[in-house]
């Protein structure tokens, strides 16, 4: 985990200062509103249906035990006992008094932590797969790349007034965990025909209103040039982005109205001014990054048999144990670890959220069986990446006393839901009712394990903030004359073969939301062949098949 040097930390108390005095001025009266407006958004403060919404900035989705009871002493003391993670791996809180936040900010930036960039039309988090650096199918460990791209965008001076919001993703696994392809510039490292490590780069992925996958426009990219050739895209975008219109000023519209061949070539252009400057990075400065997330140290008798017995004899007398091992546990690359996910999807509770007490038993567990550190994850879950075999049983029941436990990663239940209507000022339906009334009626476990891995994701507006486009099943809440309606799509999916989902049809009202699933599933109950997944079904027969259970008058 990267640590903050004096620069880092100087530049966070000021910033702290700066806006405290902001606050001050703007609650006497001193700063109008429309000038409070822009310099609280660059502190990640939203104003929201109910109160003051403060984002933290989680780079990367990485967080120590002391960031974490941190995080549980803010939601505690200035909040309502809670958190919400996103999307993007980053926490809300979503009661702070305004006169507070200075004090939240300050607090946070003991720990290394604050809200800088996680709202305005600059650079966002930087996310990366949950499993860096222990998946077994891993190229290289991703995650000092984000640093990298971390210290070089905060606070980039010519970057910081973009058309729009800018996100980026970096993955370096054979399987896409981080949704590259829906982002402002996708990177994915790849091996060529050398051997050697490098980037592929893709631009102009996204969501919203106008959802597109992301284009290749450099098929390997050298690490070294990796910070010049982001700066060139920038530069492109800053350029001749849109600024007339916010629904058409994303990367991804400029890169559609140029085509994806003119805007390389425009980069490219740009590129070569730039490509040996002072962005250049250096072996030792990319040894200097990667210093920071060396491995820890792994206990060598982790796989003895004691612990193996151990193991086995709690699978086969523990059911529960046994369905969140399957369910809750992966692979790792040591053995005698598993990676462990927490579930923030417990049985009618809101996806996402977390109470200062879990944060508190979450950090504990970090502590004693996982050297210390969580991720988030952007299906708005934790991980605790580095636990032994022999200690999952004790893991596993310290997560069930707090409600952590749930088995149902990869199932249906395991939705992403934003927090809608509830809370949020830009959404046009609530999602969190709609959730519950999934998680009621499809509450047979058995059955969800039954019908595999089927990622479910659910937004409440046109912004997709769930990333409902990118789902199995895909749910969007839209207002029809004052009520909740909401349009269904399928076959959507974020991996490495990203694609948009197709809209089934008309939308349905909020009292049939569940019933429509049901029919869905239900087709692909009757269409499955052996092993075939929920997305190859869909894939193979289309979603006609699904339109004619789900609409037809007689069902």
């Amino acid at each position: 985990m990267y640590q903050y040097n004096q620069i880092d930390q100087t530049l966070v108390d000021e910033r702290v200062e700066q806006f405290r005095d902001q606050t001050r001025r703007f609650l006497k009266g001193e700063l109008p509103e429309d000038e409070f407006s822009a310099l609280r958004l660059m502190n990640g403060l939203y104003i929201q249906r109910q109160a003051p919404m403060l984002r933290v900035a989680v780079p990367y989705g990485l967080l120590s035990s002391t960031q974490m009871r941190k995080l549980a002493h803010v939601a505690r003391t200035y909040d309502r006992g809670y958190g919400h993670f996103t999307t993007r791996t980053n926490i809300q809180f979503n009661w702070p008094e305004l006169a507070a936040v200075p004090d939240i900010l300050a607090e946070l930036a003991q720990v290394q932590m604050h809200a800088i960039q996680t709202s305005g039309n600059c650079i966002r988090n930087t996310t990366t797969d949950p499993y860096a650096g222990v998946a077994e199918n891993e190229l290289e460990d991703p995650r000092p790349y984000c640093e990298i791209i971390r210290q070089w965008s905060t606070l980039h001076p010519e970057f910081a007034y973009l058309p729009r919001k800018f996100k980026i993703a970096v993955t370096g696994a054979t399987e896409d965990r981080a949704a590259s392809q829906v982002h402002d510039i996708g990177l994915q490292m790849v091996q060529n025909a050398d051997g050697e490590i490098g980037f592929e780069v893709l631009v102009g992925g996204g969501l919203g209103r106008t959802p597109i996958i992301g284009k290749s426009i450099r098929k390997f990219l050298p690490k070294q040039h990796l910070l010049s050739y982001l700066d060139a895209i920038l530069r492109v975008y800053n350029l001749k982005g849109r600024r007339d219109n916010k629904y058409k000023a994303r990367i991804k519209i400029l890169v559609e109205a140029l085509g994806p061949d003119e805007f390389r070539r425009l980069v490219e252009e740009e590129w070569a001014h730039i490509r040996d400057g002072e962005l250049t990075l250096t072996d030792a400065e990319i040894a200097r990054a990667k210093s920071f997330f060396t491995l820890p140290d792994y206990d060598a008798n982790a796989a003895n048999a004691d612990a193996h017995a151990s193991l086995g004899d709690s699978l086969a007398t523990d059911i529960e144990f046994n369905a969140w091992y399957r369910h809750n546990t992966l692979a790792h690359r040591v053995d005698g670890y598993r990676i462990a996910i927490v579930s923030l999807k417990p049985y009618l509770e809101a996806p996402g959220d977390i109470t200062d007490s879990q944060m508190d038993a979450v950090a504990d567990l970090a502590d004693r069986y996982s050297f210390g550190e969580t991720r988030a994850t952007h299906h708005q879950n934790l991980v605790l990446t580095d636990v032994r075999e022999g200690d999952l049983y004790a893991v596993w029941q310290a997560l069930a006393a707090n409600n952590l436990a749930r088995s149902n990663i990869g199932t249906l239940t395991d939705m992403i839901v934003c927090p809608g209507f509830d809370f949020c000022s830009l959404a046009n339906a609530r999602t969190l009712n709609i959730s519950d009334q999934i998680n009621e009626h499809f509450d047979d476990m058995d059955h969800l394990y039954d019908l595999g891995e089927i990622r479910l994701n659910m937004s409440g507006c046109i912004n997709a903030c769930a990333h409902h486009h990118v789902a199995d099943i895909g749910i969007l809440g839209v207002d029809k004359k004052g009520e909740d309606w909401y349009q269904i799509s399928l076959g959507g999916s974020s991996k490495e073969d990203a694609r948009l989902g197709k809209i089934l049809g008309r939308s349905v009202p909020a009292s049939d939301v569940a019933l429509t699933v049901e029919k869905i599933l239900a087709v692909y109950v009757d269409q499955r062949r052996e092993n075939e997944s929920f997305a190859q079904v869909v894939l193979r027969v289309g979603i006609k098949p699904f339109k004619e259970r789900v609409y037809a008058t007689a069902h």
